[in-house]
């Protein structure tokens, strides 16, 4: 049983890895843990993770740096080992088996994991057969950073059994990780905000009552709550999802340290797209609810 556990770990970090930026070691552990079902607080899995993250970086698989930050030594494509092939084999044929028995349980709750940091709450739904009805961001609780991972609801077993199937493709260039993740006993689940199209009316209603009057002939906005991992591109692909096209962008920073603020200016051609940027206010991106309003 530990065997297994620990092949399975050894499959999850390097898939993990691959295509993926640096992450610390903590973060990649608790990642891992969830996304393989095991408790993330259990010592003795704990333990299990640790003697494969040693395993790894003594077959200079991994390199951990001494901040705990994990990277990936080989990149390249190559052939599997017979154990690791053992493995993805039996893994597979588990995951087909459990996908029926999940189905006839009733399961609804999904993991996805290596989602893209610029993803939204309708480009998930989207690529999950719009039939998601609620997510959960997996963030750090101390920095908030987002772990390119959520908890999804879908809406009957049928579809989240369609969804698992999608595990593998493509989503921005990144392969997701999609599998079957039951609520466990005391989890609050679902939670209480929803991406459903009911709901998204009733978010964006309340949205557009917190942000101030709206100015006449307005092609600005304020962005505030911004993660520290956001750049240029992401807030304009962010954006290009309404189809409101951007102009041009100003972050805002510390006169002193010349640290980032976390917040900034964004300019757009025209006040039709201002608009329709300004209706993505509360919406999670990179993890964090961003904060739009309209600027002069």
């Amino acid at each position: 049983m530990v065997e297994e556990t620990e092949k399975r770990l050894k499959v999850s970090i390097i898939s993990t890895l691959k295509g993926s930026k640096p992450i610390n070691v903590k973060a990649l552990r608790k990642l891992i843990l969830l996304s393989e079902q095991l408790d993330e607080k259990d010592k003795s899995m704990k333990k299990n993770f640790k003697k494969v993250i040693l395993s790894l970086e003594s077959r200079k698989k991994i390199v951990v740096e001494e901040d705990g930050t994990v990277k990936l030594l080989k990149r390249g494509k190559r052939k599997l080992s017979n154990e690791e092939e053992d493995t993805c084999t039996t893994k597979h044929i588990k995951t087909s088996n459990d996908s029926s028995n999940k189905e006839e349980e009733g399961v609804t709750r999904l993991f996805v994991g290596n989602l893209p940091f610029a993803i939204d709450e309708k480009s998930l739904c989207s690529h999950l057969l719009n039939a998601m009805t609620h997510v959960k961001w997996i963030t750090d609780k101390e920095t908030g950073r987002f772990y390119g991972s959520a908890f999804v609801e879908m809406r009957s077993s049928s579809e989240a059994a369609k969804a698992v199937t999608l595990n593998g493709s493509l989503l921005t260039g990144r392969p997701l990780k999609i599998t079957y993740a039951p609520a466990r006993p005391g989890d609050v689940w679902p939670p209480t905000t929803s991406s459903s199209k009911n709901a998204s009316s009733k978010e964006s209603s309340d949205s557009q009552k917190k942000m101030s009057e709206k100015p006449a002939d307005c092609k600005r906005l304020f962005v505030g709550n911004v993660s520290f991992d956001i750049d240029d591109d992401i807030l304009t692909k962010f954006f290009e999802n309404v189809g409101a096209e951007v102009k041009a962008i100003r972050w805002l920073h510390h006169q002193s340290t010349g640290d980032f603020k976390g917040c900034g200016f964004v300019e757009f051609w025209n006040e039709e797209s201002c608009t329709k940027a300004a209706a993505l206010n509360t919406k999670h991106l990179l993890g964090r609810p961003i904060r739009i309003d309209w600027s002069d």
